[in-house]
């Protein structure tokens, strides 16, 4: 059912959308490539398999471009797609107008946004407009925010759980080698915030200026103990929330991750392997608590930019198959089966739901 389909990528020659843009080919989608610079995009359409060949269509037939500021650019650039994918950030500039246009065009809409605010913001602004357009809008579709959220949202239908005391998400990175574009998003987020940080408490967003505390979590093995920085907020606070009644939710990241992060000199990931994946690798180990009772999930894989790409993607092969669950804002949990959803990404995700 998707063979010939197409789905329009903005920020499509950005390191995350290249990867959208190749897994989007391998499950047989026709992907329009849309952003600023032609150039870039027709490098990035050259490059595809089968393009030289002539198999698929040309380069130049594959590029768009367009900008946020020049909405009849979105217009044009989305004409005749059936859904669409932003990896643009920030998204707190980019979300928005991108919405606005899937909404003018009646089609989905997918994002791989971290930033917590943008999130907030398109969860509070286009709910009602998108229920009325009868439209999917899905942000937050990436490793932070989606992938958090379907693992917690699997352990609780699983234990058959509508309201739990508490979620915990713990990030096991074995480094973080930050692209431009999560610097350039982080510089947002920390803006937007004065500096703040933010956790989800008491059934609400606390923003606050003391340190986020330091504590310890215990990794499945071989992972074992390691040192992590508490409260270490990702998008994950704004999703699961979102559907699933729980007083607080947590966030952790080890040390070394968070560090290289902070770090102004860590170079941007580099390529180790023929799809172009960096050599790092990551564990996200949930544990969810009711009533003294605790289930547990845990999720493997390799380079949390790439593993973005097949969560998105195949978010957009379920909502332009009708398999979504309503229209509106969404998030992975609330949207999917999510157990369902995870075992479909078995070829990019090692995934244990426990008990």
């Amino acid at each position: 059912m998707t063979a010939g389909r197409t789905v329009a990528v903005f920020g499509a020659s950005g390191h995350t959308g290249r990867f959208v843009v190749a897994e989007l080919r391998a499950r047989g989608f026709v992907p329009l490539l849309v952003g600023r610079d032609a150039a870039k995009l027709r490098a990035v359409a050259a490059g595809l398999p089968g393009a030289q060949e002539r198999q698929v269509p040309g380069p130049q037939e594959w590029v768009r471009v367009a900008t946020v500021g020049e909405p009849g650019s979105l217009d044009r650039a989305f004409a005749g797609a059936d859904a669409v994918v932003n990896c643009a950030g920030p998204f707190a500039e980019t979300a928005a107008p991108v919405i606005e246009a899937a909404l003018r065009a009646g089609i989905p809409y997918v994002d791989v946004a971290a930033e917590i605010e943008a999130n907030l913001d398109t969860f509070a602004r286009f709910g009602e407009p998108a229920r009325a357009a009868g439209v999917a809008v899905v942000p937050a579709m990436a490793f932070f925010g989606g992938l958090g959220d379907l693992l917690v949202t699997a352990v609780t239908e699983s234990a058959g759980w509508t309201a739990v005391d508490e979620a915990h998400i713990a990030y096991g990175l074995s480094g973080w080698h930050p692209t431009a574009g999560t610097r350039d998003a982080g510089a947002v987020s920390r803006q937007r915030r004065g500096g703040r940080r933010v956790r989800y408490a008491d059934g609400r967003l606390e923003y606050r200026d003391d340190a986020a505390p330091a504590t310890t979590w215990d990794f499945p093995e071989p992972l074992g103990t390691r040192a992590v920085i508490g409260e270490f907020s990702m998008a994950d606070i704004v999703t699961v929330p979102t559907h699933l009644a729980v007083p607080e939710v947590r966030t952790y990241m080890t040390v070394e991750a968070a560090r290289d992060l902070a770090a102004p000199d860590t170079p941007a990931p580099v390529a180790v392997d023929e799809r172009g994946r960096s050599g790092q690798t990551f564990v996200v180990d949930v544990v969810v608590r009711s009533g003294g009772v605790e289930r547990r999930a845990t999720a493997r894989g390799q380079d949390i930019y790439a593993v973005s790409a097949p969560l998105a993607v195949e978010a957009v092969r379920r909502v332009v198959e009708g398999r979504v669950k309503g229209s509106g804002v969404l998030s992975a949990g609330a949207a999917f089966d999510a157990a369902d959803f995870l075992g479909a990404l078995s070829a990019h995700v090692s995934v244990e739901l426990g008990k």
